[in-house]
């Protein structure tokens, strides 16, 4: 049945057609002539045949008539729409009535551009036994497919019957599935195949299914061949640690780090060659070519040499078959010179010591490599040479020091030669200072005590006076090496000792006398040096006296100025006038009465007052009060 279609024209008011072009759907079949085969009178068969809407509108299919009564639509029902890129299956089937040829025109009636689309039926009403179609392989699994890639398969479909099978259609469904290498209808003979390629060409990292159908005229009308696949990522190379980096490695030494490198990407990768850039570095423990499989990793050593006391930089590259196919390494490491031990001073000179005294110097050895360097014993060697003040074993970082002493202590009045070594595991393991001397003979000066007797006078118990005197030394110069008192209310000071007298020349002391009761006191004062005789002797005399029990009571008239805060008290002694005057009250004073308890029997004094205001200005003295007699005891 024909269907007249009714054109409807519509203008709009200032649009030219020329500005845009109408959508159009266009009806496509999957094959334009549809052979149903042998069919046995009586029986029917049912092939489908796939409409397609080629083009950029819907297609409104509204009837579909076939020339013959012995083909009829099973589907679908109309009318039917088809989306711009969509399909529909139209179902056909075949019941011949008698033995012979069949053929019809099938005509489809539609809005397509096309409006009326013909197919071409035929078949034939056969009491032989219809052919057979069966597929090798019967499914097709691509497995792991890398994104991007188009891996292919071969399918062949056989005719196993005893009849000719005509296929009039292969259709393939699932994402990124393709069939090539056939073109429909084909008929295959008894026992004749004809093969085709499947192709998979995923696009996305994911699992796909899909199936190729194979529609003819065979007793199994269609057949289906399972298509499955997976989309991985491309392998891609990752590495841990990202760069190595190597620190401080001493010259003539090395240092080895670990590294590894893992396919972070979902499909294999093929490593093609490690390599080490920059001086000083090389790679060891992998050998290419090596293939990963996606999560795999593979860990090799990387060395750093240092040619020089120097900072090197360099790369490790492994190239391969990754997303990234060149994975770089960044390195870095500095050559620094060993540690070795220097002295400052480079030797020790002790000249002229007096046979039975001795004389220390002072000696320091650095490390001035730029590595740790740890000293296993310092020790000196030659008569009357030793060493203090140093523990080992010691450990010096670059530039790092270490202080020490040596003692030079003659034995007899002779030279004396010796080394202090240093034993080490610097570069320079045996680090000697050589050491000279020379024993000087007991000098044959003499000293005196000037004078022979020191008075102190008298000292109020629970205070301390002092006196002067002086050491001195002739004949030769005189080591003074103590000082001494037999009686604890004196002491001697101002005598760094040892201490070396010139010959002519004198050196002053100091004799404290400190009495805690009343009373006369005598001290022998002992002078020990290298003068003949060893000991030189000098008496000190003292006086202790009771503390004072008189006090001066003072009192005075408040000051009229603003912002007075409080009063200092001012005191000297006098004779025939007041002499320098000095602060008594350690602190400011806030009242205007004050009681001086610190006053000596037998003297006088004078008193003057000042006031202080909040800013600590101070006024000048007040009124003197003078010739205050202190009663003798």
């Amino acid at each position: 049945m024909l269907l007249a279609g009714l054109a409807i024209m519509a203008g709009c008011q200032g649009v030219s057609a020329a500005n845009s072009a109408p959508s159009v759907g266009t009806l496509s079949m999957g094959s334009t002539s549809l052979a149903f085969g042998n069919v046995a009178p009586g029986s029917s068969k049912t092939i489908t045949v796939t409409a397609t809407n080629s083009g950029t509108a819907t297609v409104n299919v509204s009837s579909i008539s076939i020339t013959t009564k012995y083909f009829s639509i099973t589907s679908p029902s109309l009318p039917v729409s088809i989306a711009a890129g969509q399909s529909s299956q139209i179902s056909l089937t075949f019941s011949p009535n008698a033995a012979g040829t069949f053929t019809a025109t099938m005509l489809i009636g539609s809005d397509a551009s096309d409006a009326q689309t013909t197919v071409a039926l035929s078949g034939t009403g056969s009491t032989a036994a219809p052919g057979t179609l069966t597929s090798s392989p019967t499914s097709i699994p691509f497995g792991s497919v890398t994104v991007g890639g188009n891996p292919s398969a071969s399918e062949t479909v056989t005719n196993t019957g005893s009849s000719s099978v005509t296929i009039s259609q292969i259709a393939v469904s699932g994402t990124g599935f393709s069939v090539n290498g056939i073109t429909a209808p084909v008929t295959l003979n008894a026992g004749q195949s004809a093969s085709f390629v499947v192709q998979f060409t995923p696009q996305t990292a994911a699992s796909a299914s899909g199936s190729v159908t194979v529609t003819s005229d065979a007793s199994n009308s269609t057949l289906t061949i399972a298509l499955s696949g997976t989309g991985v990522a491309a392998g891609g190379l990752g590495s841990n640690p990202t760069s190595l980096s190597f620190g401080t490695v001493q010259m003539g030494s090395n240092s080895t780090l670990s590294e590894t490198v893992t396919n972070t990407g979902g499909s294999s990768v093929t490593i093609s060659a490690v390599a080490a850039s920059g001086t000083g570095f090389s790679v060891s423990g992998i050998t290419t070519p090596m293939t990963l499989t996606a999560g795999q990793g593979a860990t090799f050593s990387v060395k750093f040499t240092p040619a020089s006391a120097a900072s090197a930089t360099g790369n490790v590259v492994v190239t391969s078959t990754a997303s990234n196919p060149s994975l770089t390494i960044p390195l870095s490491g500095t050559g620094v010179a060993a540690g070795a031990l220097g002295s400052n001073p480079t030797s020790l000179s002790f000249g002229n010591v007096q046979v039975g005294t001795n004389k220390t110097l002072s000696e320091t050895v650095t490390n001035s490599g730029g590595t740790s360097v740890t000293i296993s014993s310092v020790a000196a060697s030659g008569t009357g040479f030793s060493v203090s003040g140093i523990t080992t074993p010691m450990t010096l970082t670059a530039g790092q020091g270490a202080t020490f002493s040596v003692k030079f202590t003659p034995a007899s009045a002779a030279s004396a030669t010796g080394n202090v070594t240093v034993t080490s595991n610097g570069s320079n393991p045996s680090l000697l200072i050589p050491l000279t001397g020379t024993g000087a003979a007991v000098s044959s000066g003499q000293l005196t005590a000037s004078p022979t007797t020191l008075p102190i006078g008298s000292v109020v118990a629970g205070t301390s006076g002092t006196g002067s005197g002086s050491l001195t030394a002739s004949g030769s110069s005189v080591t003074v090496t103590a000082a001494s008192s037999n009686n604890g209310a004196f002491s001697v000071s101002g005598l760094s000792l040892p201490v070396t007298i010139a010959a002519g020349q004198s050196a002053p002391f100091t004799v404290t006398f400190s009495p805690q009761a009343a009373g006369s006191a005598t001290a022998t004062l002992t002078f020990t040096s290298t003068a003949a005789p060893a000991t030189t002797q000098e008496t000190a005399t003292g006086t202790g006296t009771a503390a004072p029990v008189h006090t001066v009571s003072l009192s005075w008239n408040a000051s009229t100025s603003m912002g007075v805060s409080g009063y200092n008290v001012y005191r000297s002694t006098y004779s025939s006038s007041c002499g320098s005057y000095q602060k008594i009250n350690s602190a400011l004073n806030t009242s205007t009465v004050y009681t001086d308890s610190s006053v000596t029997d037998g003297t006088s004094y004078c008193y003057a007052t000042t006031a202080v205001d909040t800013n600590d200005l101070e006024s000048a003295y007040s009124n003197i009060v003078s010739d205050i007699q202190i009663p003798s005891p």
